[in-house]
């Protein structure tokens, strides 16, 4: 894997931001783009924009081209099974409640459980949440051990035969812990629950299969993997999403409208309402071009090592704390310096031209289990270098000096 060749692609990356070359470590947040990706859509806003579905002249059929090609791009990208299976979202956030507005209150009832666990993302809580209320169920949590992993054996006695969903996030974009979903799948199968697994983190960043991982629902955002903001997907096993009603109504969706009833579409239109999200999906798939040109699993790799560098590296800062695993992690380290506010770090890594994210992360239970209300968070992507690793130490280094504390 070319790391320089690679960064020749991403025109952000080639700037100044206050008089430093720019070190982007902020991909968990959003990722930045290829121009082929850029280029992608472009080319398609400049030669063949039009609605998809509906008109028969070349312009129309280009696009329902370019976005159902797209659709069958993501089926092989994760291995689903039928394009029916893949519904075009927002983004993972969007995908999660459809599951939890379409399938889960229908399922729920007074007692039966869901099950997720405190470091899920808010987009992975909240609507079950909302579901719980709605429906009278229970909101379980499977307890986390002090590195921030979680262990089968509790997976095991938290789900329980009246468990009817089971939610967990595939990689933590806090603590960098990959789930063992799989497993857990099993264990939800076994107790006559249905799966359901955040992808936001995980797809970007290592080779993602539903029918091995044996999910029932899998989300996940394009704009986490060099794809533009506002696409994503859910993967939905087609028995399933079959039974499901849509939650918006309106164009596309439908089969016949009549003055007091309508009837919907087969899969997966019945979940696209209104005009989609074309330009995104070109783009999706022009990204998915890009990753799968370099390997997702060259990519894991790299990111692994890179965040294994930064570990032992960051480590050796006197008062510098890390947050989750010190071992087999993903691409990411969250952490705290003693006594300076992680904005405050943030605030004084951009001055030197690095970008990271600092606050809760959309996880404030996982904050309070954590005992902070904030952290600051650097993550690495293909593009990112152990040269970016040295710029961030250094940084923080200086960070500390200029809060007047001692170096280590």
């Amino acid at each position: 894997m070319n790391t320089a060749d690679i960064r020749s692609q991403f025109p952000i990356l080639h700037q100044d931001v206050n008089g430093h070359p720019l070190v982007y470590l902020d991909s968990a947040a959003t990722s930045q783009k290829p121009v082929s990706v850029i280029e992608a859509v472009k080319r398609y806003y400049e030669f063949d924009n039009a609605n998809v579905h509906r008109g028969v002249h070349t312009l129309g059929s280009r696009a329902t081209d370019a976005y159902e090609g797209a659709r069958e791009k993501v089926r092989r990208f994760i291995n689903a099974s039928s394009t029916e299976e893949i519904i075009f979202t927002r983004g993972a956030t969007t995908a999660l409640n459809l599951v939890a507005s379409s399938y889960a209150r229908a399922v729920c009832g007074e007692g039966d459980e869901i099950v997720i666990t405190p470091m899920e993302h808010h987009a992975n809580l909240i609507p079950w949440q909302q579901v719980a209320k709605a429906t009278g169920a229970v909101l379980k949590y499977i307890p986390l051990q002090p590195d921030g992993t979680i262990r089968l054996a509790d997976v095991e006695s938290t789900v329980t035969e009246r468990t009817k969903i089971v939610s967990v996030v595939y990689v933590s974009n806090v603590l960098g812990v990959v789930n063992p979903v799989k497993e857990i799948a099993e264990i939800a199968h076994r107790k006559g629950a249905k799966m359901v697994v955040d992808g936001a983190q995980s797809t970007p960043h290592l080779k993602v299969d539903v029918q091995a991982l044996g999910c029932d629902f899998y989300a996940f955002s394009g704009h986490k993997m060099c794809a533009p903001t506002g696409i994503g997907a859910l993967y939905g096993k087609k028995e399933l999403l079959q039974e499901m009603e849509p939650i918006e109504f309106g164009g596309e969706m439908i089969d016949h409208v009549g003055l007091y009833d309508s009837t919907w579409k087969d899969l997966p239109w019945k979940f696209e309402g209104g005009t989609p999200i074309i330009a995104g999906a070109v783009g999706l798939a022009a990204a998915i071009d890009f990753l799968e040109g370099i390997g997702l699993e060259a990519i894991e790799k790299h990111e692994k090592q890179l965040a294994a560098y930064a570990m032992e590296r960051m480590l050796q800062i006197e008062g510098l704390t890390v947050y989750g695993p010190q071992h087999d992690r993903a691409g990411l380290i969250t952490f705290n310096l003693d006594e300076v506010h992680p904005h405050d770090v943030a605030t004084v890594l951009d001055a030197d031209g690095i970008a990271v994210r600092a606050g809760h992360h959309c996880c404030q239970p996982l904050m309070r289990w954590l005992n902070v209300t904030a952290t600051a968070r650097a993550s690495f992507y293909l593009y990112n270098t152990e040269a970016d690793v040295d710029r961030l130490v250094a940084s923080l280094i200086k960070t500390k000096e200029y809060f007047g504390y001692a170096i280590g």
